[in-house]
């Protein structure tokens, strides 16, 4: 990565994780994916329930591999029989994890969700929910943050997925009502009444959609 954008990433992740603080929310702030995950296992007790939504993030800096050993357990919706009831574990669960379809530089996650269990699962449930959040998906303001999640990360997951939506055609966000939508619940999450539930993980690296 260019130097400059580096030092611009640490500069930045400074104020993010100062207003994650001042949110009652954890930051923190890897300068690799390897130093992300030692940063999610440390989080993550042995021999605790963990499910996840749908965070490509996990997946991508190799937390979800290395969860999925007998020291932990990973409830994993995508080889679940019973997708709905690995679904509704989620809200018992020790640990959820996700990223973010975007963050404001001030700490505020926005997430956007078809089926609900992803944002649900944020908003109330499990004990502690662990964010992997790459450093491209921060914007400076609410705005700027909800147009990414509307105009980069759901047009990419509906083509993803395979749906039939006017953004997966278009590449950007056309307000659909289409049977395949997505975007049916917006979350944005400003702060956390919990004390040491929410800890995010930034990464110095494209991250995710």
């Amino acid at each position: 990565m260019n130097e400059n954008i580096v030092k611009r990433n640490d500069l930045l992740s400074t104020k993010i994780i100062e207003g994650l603080k001042s949110r009652n929310m954890s930051g923190y702030y890897a300068k690799t994916k390897e130093e992300a995950l030692e940063l999610a296992l440390k989080l993550i007790p042995k021999g605790s329930s963990i499910t996840m939504g749908g965070a490509m993030s996990a997946h991508e800096i190799g937390l979800v591999d290395a969860l999925q050993t007998p020291d932990y357990n990973f409830i994993d919706r995508d080889k679940a029989e019973d997708k709905r009831a690995a679904m509704l574990a989620a809200y018992d669960a020790d640990v959820f994890l996700s990223s973010a379809n975007a963050m404001t530089d001030d700490g505020i996650l926005i997430n956007i969700d078809g089926n609900a269990n992803r944002v649900s699962a944020i908003a109330q449930g499990p004990k502690k929910v662990i964010f992997i959040v790459g450093m491209n998906k921060v914007c400076p303001d609410v705005d700027s943050a909800m147009k990414r999640a509307r105009n980069v990360a759901a047009p990419i997951n509906a083509q993803r997925f395979g749906l039939a939506t006017p953004c997966a055609k278009t590449g950007k966000c056309m307000d659909c009502k289409s049977p395949d939508t997505i975007c049916c619940q917006f979350l944005m999450t400003r702060y956390s009444r919990h004390e040491g539930r929410i800890h995010v993980i930034l990464v110095d690296d494209n991250l995710g959609f």
